[in-house]
């Protein structure tokens, strides 16, 4: 129900409503992080008064009208519409005329209270895990004996808001040979996935812990 008592119709529900009626109460009774909170203050400051405005109007004088400004958080889905089509663009510009095959790898789940201390790092870390487990695989003849093209891209959370880093792949079905000449796979798959899974989390539990080692860089939680 709306303020005043009437329905409020579902194509009028945005994030910014959602967070409006229940985050504060949440927030009282969670402890989140300032990234978080960051961000919930900018989608809620969003097109309002608090982020200032500016006049739009027709050269002729035909129209004038007050327009709030934009928060343009990335987490902002009026925001980050636009920038995500134009990030859409150019991945599609960057593929190969192949095949390509989705890969999903998840972050070992005892790594999670590492990695809310230290996101950057780990976020790091993740990506360099991803990178080696498919190039140290796919440079193996038993599989595909060439250095393939990978496009990858991080989430944090799951669909139901829960704690879940893991990043998506976009790898190509085939690589260049070290002999310059292109190699298709050849197997209906791109790698067994009990063997991906064993060197995946493996070295990112090792990175975690050797980065650690070096430079002492990872806060413990």
């Amino acid at each position: 129900m709306s303020g005043d008592g009437h329905a409020l119709r579902t194509d009028q529900i945005t994030l910014q409503t959602i967070l409006q009626r229940g985050y504060e109460a949440y927030a009282r009774t969670h402890a989140l992080p300032d990234y978080v909170r960051r961000a919930v203050w900018a989608l809620l400051a969003c097109r309002t008064a608090l982020l200032g405005g500016h006049v739009q109007a027709c050269p002729e004088g035909h129209l004038e009208r007050i327009w709030y400004n934009s928060c343009r958080h990335r987490m902002c889905p009026p925001c980050a519409w636009l920038q995500i089509e134009r990030w859409l663009v150019r991945q599609k510009a960057r593929l190969l005329a192949c095949e390509h095959d989705h890969a999903i790898f998840t972050m070992p789940h005892a790594l999670n209270d590492l990695w809310l201390a230290n996101v950057a790092v780990m976020s790091g870390l993740l990506f360099a895990s991803v990178h080696d487990t498919l190039l140290e695989l796919l440079s193996d003849a038993n599989y595909l004996g060439a250095k393939p093209g990978i496009i990858a891209t991080r989430h944090t959370w799951s669909q139901t808001l829960i704690l879940h880093p893991h990043i998506h792949g976009l790898v190509t079905g085939g690589g260049r040979h070290e002999s310059g000449h292109w190699v298709a796979v050849s197997h209906g798959f791109l790698l067994p996935m009990r063997v991906v899974m064993a060197v995946f989390r493996s070295r990112d539990i090792h990175l975690a812990k050797e980065h650690h080692r070096v430079s002492g860089g990872i806060q413990a939680p």
